[in-house]
């Protein structure tokens, strides 16, 4: 029977420097800011209470060769979305002054690259209490005709906090409660923001006219103190009233200063008044006393809506509006309209031709027009006509419409736009008609349609319009997934027809239109033509380092792929050898033909052999190095069960198995060697637990509810993460109307993967959740798992799947986009592996924030895909799921190397 063995640890001399035997990545979350209490809840996790506005510190404790790295991450998206870039990625994760919005579960993940990710997390509880709000409303009612009235108050008492607060109502010195007289009732309204206490007052009686107060607290939680509001209620207390000293509506001249009075009708207690400008803040110089807003020289941009409030607390607030309107014009145009009737395009004598005139004025309305031909007013008859208002222009624009064009009728045209009476000036454009009016062309000068740059770099985009008059030019984006130019407008206008861009980024690759624009032209169908816009920048690469273990004698290929870069194309390759430069390889006709990888082939590892490669690629533009750790392993030809070796001053152990069926436990014995000698020796029970990355892969389901998730891991080269979460650990605040409520079996403790699309997440954004490493021992496979994909901007979902027979290559297939409804669906994946393989599920996100996708119970299976639903009991559950696993036939030595990077 063939021996299956592992070099399990090597120690090298460390009286030099500390390095150790390969270790995977553990990690332990400890707090050491500001903390109120650390407690277990009733689901058996940790949470982190503080008070809002001190400080977060949190440290992930890490131990593992080589030394993992850390980053934070937070349930509801990246940590990056709440505190400093710079502090996601390391190992303690410090917030000053918290925010309530910054509660939630927090995750660290180590990694190093030896086994799978440690991930562990702790849920952070702020405290606060804001100050309570107490309102009063009233109700009054005829009863029993006009003999008497009855008058109902409630007194509603609110406040935000966390934990919920406790209210006690006070009437003077004496405490309320809801069963102390007929005449008072305490209850909690439905509907209603934050948390709300309401005091009613049934038909009021002398001994109710009386001062209130509405104590609220959190029993003193991380020291937060009582708060308290105190309402004096008279048979006088009446909500506010208002009126203006001006219309509603109050147009006034540029320059002139302006006053406003808003004038208390009513109220008691005396309402506080205040004034707002929308959209924005109060013009600057504007001076708001009391019910007074001045504002003085007026200018055009004070213009808008200003708000005056008053509010007591009693009743609703009373709100009085002004529209101020400050006389304007500006950004006068005009268009050409040929023929319509004949669908002509030129202008020719015997048709018909318009031109039109449009100011942007305040207010529109009382703008009016003047033609003028060659100087003076054009006189109307009946081939001449003005009108106003046509339904296919803007509002308030003019038209001078010329019947059966003579020759007469050319000249110049000029359009006057005024304000008759006010001291603003007049605005004019002139049009010139002429057997030389032409409608425009656009094209694009030779040699500049494709535009070439490097990322940072300033670019000019250039379009060329002819025509008399020559129109501007109106720049936009092709490309569907970018519709907004990087100046952020999805329209720009140029009158030189040239684009400047100033540094530019990869995201600004892609097509750009020119068009000639509608007004200070033809009224035609636009021109347009298009300019590629290349944008070149360094290479990123993949993996950017890696373990690589391999027999000694047995061969190992090395493969850095450039992952994207532009060009899209490795133009050189260099590799090295502990630094020192090596021979550049053969070239393949394969890699010759697809030259975005590089690779290097060692026939044999040997000890001399092992070590650190690196390759640094290039592709004109920059450059990007992948680096290899080669490591061999061995084992003598013979069947104990523990065997061991010296190699020079190493020590090496090995762990080697003959039989089909894995022990319960193994002891390993460790002695170090040094240049001092033997050191003392160390034994270490190791428990056999639950197998990982079996290479003869059996049936395997998993079903995430284990912090492993089954030896699934976020992949580095993605936007962002999925999220491991239950129903009683998803965000309260979450985005409705998108996401799945619970998992699969319907339970609030089942957990699921899913991707949070909220802010900061863009269009197109991805998340990649990469399986383990598999080893294909069958010809087919079938992957099957349920899928919750629900809310109107869901993007995608994909199943790839990535051979590592030859580097790593990902391949398509299977692929779902759009929304399914809020239910749980399952769908079986066939795939045909030719050698080891992991499988990927990959989140795009989609044009908004509804768009969470989630996935539940994945299975691999060998052999042909069902018909059917597949029966649960026949298949065997992956690592760290919650079913008995099915042993494989056979160990071999990643099994012992994981189950070993897995012990604490």
């Amino acid at each position: 029977m063939e021996v299956t063995c592992l070099l399990l640890l090597a120690l090298i001399p460390f009286h030099c420097r500390g390095q150790g035997v390969y270790a995977p990545a553990q990690a332990q979350i400890v707090h050491a800011g500001q903390a109120c209490v650390v407690k277990e809840d009733n689901v058996s996790e940790r949470v982190y209470t503080i008070r809002e506005g001190d400080t977060l510190v949190l440290q992930c404790l890490v131990t593992g060769h080589p030394r993992p790295q850390v980053r934070w991450t937070k349930t509801a998206g990246s940590a990056s979305d709440k505190f400093q870039e710079t502090s996601v990625f390391n190992e303690t994760l410090r917030i000053e002054r918290i925010a309530r919005t910054q509660g939630g579960r927090y995750y660290c993940k180590a990694e190093n690259g030896v086994g799978v990710p440690a991930i562990k997390s702790i849920r952070v509880d702020v405290q606060y209490l804001d100050e309570p709000v107490l309102t009063v409303h009233q109700t009054v009612s005829d009863v029993r005709g006009n003999f008497y009235q009855e008058k109902t108050v409630f007194l509603r008492c609110t406040v935000n906090s966390n934990p919920p607060a406790r209210f006690i109502w006070k009437r003077g010195s004496d405490t309320l409660s809801h069963s102390q007289d007929n005449g008072v009732d305490i209850y909690e309204p439905l509907y209603t923001q934050g948390e709300t206490k309401v005091l009613k007052l049934k038909n009021l009686r002398p001994q109710d006219y009386a001062s209130y107060t509405c104590q609220v607290s959190v029993r003193n939680v991380c020291g937060i103190p009582d708060k308290a509001i105190t309402f004096r209620l008279t048979n006088t207390t009446a909500p506010p009233a208002l009126k203006l000293s001006v219309n509603e509506t109050l147009v006034v001249n540029p320059g002139e200063n302006v006053t406003v009075q808003c004038l208390l009708t009513g109220g008691d207690p005396l309402p506080q008044l205040q004034w707002s400008h929308g959209p924005g803040p109060l013009p600057l110089g504007a001076l708001a006393q009391g019910g007074t807003l001045s504002i003085p020289s007026a200018q055009a941009r004070d213009s808008g809506y200003y708000n005056c409030t008053a509010t007591n607390n009693v009743g609703n607030p009373a709100k009085k509006t002004v529209n101020l309107l400050v006389r304007s014009m500006k950004n006068a145009t005009f268009q050409i309209t040929p023929d319509v009737i004949k669908e002509s395009e030129n202008i020719q004598l015997g048709q018909d031709l318009k031109l039109s005139c449009h100011v942007d004025a305040v207010p529109q309305e009382k703008v009016t027009y003047q033609w003028f031909k060659n100087g003076k007013p054009a006189r109307m008859s009946k081939r001449l006509l003005v009108t106003r208002n046509d339904p296919e222009l803007p509002a308030v624009t003019s038209s001078l419409e010329l019947i059966d064009l003579h020759f007469s009728d050319y000249g110049t045209y000029l359009c006057m736009a005024s304000f008759p009476g006010a001291p603003v000036p007049d605005l004019s454009v002139e049009v010139n008609i002429s057997s030389e009016t032409v409608p425009p062309t656009i094209s694009v000068p030779k040699g500049r349609a494709v535009v070439t740059v490097r990322e940072g770099s300033p670019a000019e985009l250039q379009c060329e319009v002819r025509g008399k008059p020559r129109p501007p030019v109106l720049w936009s984006r092709v490309d569907k997934e970018a519709a907004l130019l990087p100046s952020g407008l999805p329209l720009e206008e140029t009158p030189d027809g040239k684009l400047r861009l100033e540094r530019v980024s990869r995201d600004m690759s892609g097509t750009y239109r020119c068009q000639t624009a509608r007004y200070n032209g033809f009224n035609v169908r636009p021109r347009e033509a298009q300019v590629q816009l290349n944008v070149q920048f360094p290479p990123e690469v993949e993996p950017t380092s890696q373990d690589v273990r391999q027999a000694l004698g047995r061969p190992v290929l090395l493969r850095c792929s450039l992952l994207r870069g532009s060009p899209q194309r490795i133009a050189s390759a260099v590799w090295r050898f502990k630094g020192q430069l090596l021979p550049p390889p053969a070239v393949l006709p394969a890699a010759a033909e697809a030259p975005d990888h590089a690779e290097l082939r060692l026939d044999a590892v040997t000890r001399e052999s092992s070590g650190s490669y690196e390759c640094s690629v290039s592709n004109d533009v920059g450059s990007a190095a992948c680096l290899f750790q080669v490591s061999a392993t061995s084992c003598p030809r013979t069947t104990p069960t523990y065997c061991s070796g010296r190699r020079g001053s190493r020590t090496l152990w090995t762990l080697c198995s003959t039989t089909d069926s894995v022990s319960a436990s193994y002891e390993v014995r460790l002695t170090p060697y040094t240049t001092f000698g033997a050191g003392d020796m160390a034994s270490r029970i190791i428990h056999y637990t639950e197998p990982i990355n079996s290479p003869n892969l059996s049936d395997n389901t998993c079903h995430f509810e284990d912090e492993k998730i089954c030896g699934y891991t976020q992949d580095l080269t993605d936007n962002f993460d999925w999220t491991r979460q239950n129903a009683l650990t998803q965000n309260p605040k979450r985005s409705p109307n998108t996401g799945p409520p619970t998992d699969i079996s319907g339970t609030p403790e089942g957990y699921y993967m899913f991707i949070e699309t909220s802010r900061p997440r863009e269009l197109g954004d991805r998340a990649r959740l990469v399986s383990p490493l598999y080893n294909a021992s069958a010809k087919f496979y079938c992957v099957s798992f349920f899928y919750h994909m629900y809310g109107k901007h869901i993007g995608s979902l994909n199943l790839l799947v990535r051979s590592r027979n030859k580097g790593a290559l990902d391949t398509h297939a299977w692929s779902l986009s759009g929304n399914k409804g809020n239910v749980w669906q399952q769908a079986h994946v066939p795939i045909n592996p030719s050698g080891p393989f992991q499988i990927i599920f990959e989140g795009v996100r989609g044009s908004g924030y509804l768009g969470d996708i989630a996935i539940d119970d994945v299975t691999l299976k060998k052999g042909e895909c069902p018909r059917k639903q597949m029966d649960p009991n026949k298949v065997v559950v992956m690592p760290g799921s919650r079913a008995p696993y099915r042993s494989s036939p056979q160990l071999w030595g990643p099994v012992v190397i994981f189950l070993l990077a897995m012990q604490r």
